[in-house]
């Protein structure tokens, strides 16, 4: 998430939405109309009009995080999105346009998933334009003093209080670490710490 936020931020379309999309927390029933919308009675508990993220993210990013969770049926109708930049939303029956860039994330390994059948090689393709492999942090400790520096930085913006500095041992104890979950890992001892 971090690394796409900065394409996005780097990019022209900074001024214009950056959308998440937690393709792991989809319900499989309701994805389409998260990611699409839905009008009102389209199904039922459907009391309103609803734009779906990727109208949301109109001229800016659409960001789906873990991509390889996204349910098949979606995933074929998604491959369509990608490719028209247009959706109908449930219940509508006309079209709606949404220029948006796509950038996806996943810690799965897309190649093997599609061999077996679990996620649209088609999609893979659309989707694999252009691909950044990032290293786990475990891979790269050289990385974190960096990153320890932003996120207190960070953190001290957010709490009002004076940038804090922190111990050689400290440092050295977060590089020897081999941190499983990865900057979000990272981030949460900081925060803690």
């Amino acid at each position: 998430e971090l690394f796409s936020r900065l394409i996005h931020d780097n990019s022209p379309r900074s001024a214009k939405p950056f959308v998440i999309v937690d393709c792991a927390a989809l319900p499989d029933t309701l994805a389409e109309s998260m990611l699409f919308g839905h009008t009102r009675g389209a199904f039922t508990g459907a009391d309103r009009d609803r734009r779906g993220l990727a109208a949301e993210a109109h001229g800016g990013t659409l960001f789906l995080d873990e991509v390889g969770e996204l349910p098949l049926e979606v995933q074929k109708n998604f491959l369509r999105v990608l490719q028209e930049k247009r959706f109908t939303p449930l219940g509508e029956n006309k079209e709606v346009h949404s220029d948006f860039r796509v950038v996806a994330a996943t810690n799965r390994d897309l190649d093997r998933m599609a061999a077996d059948g679990g996620f649209r090689s088609d999609l893979l393709f659309r989707l694999r334009a252009f691909h950044i492999e990032l290293p786990p942090l475990r891979e790269r400790p050289e990385d974190i003093p960096d990153i320890v520096l932003q996120l207190i930085r960070d953190l001290s913006q957010a709490e009002s209080i004076d940038v804090k500095g922190f111990s050689l041992e400290f440092m050295e104890a977060l590089e020897r670490h081999d941190w499983p979950g990865n900057v979000r890992e990272l981030a949460q001892t900081v925060r803690a710490a």
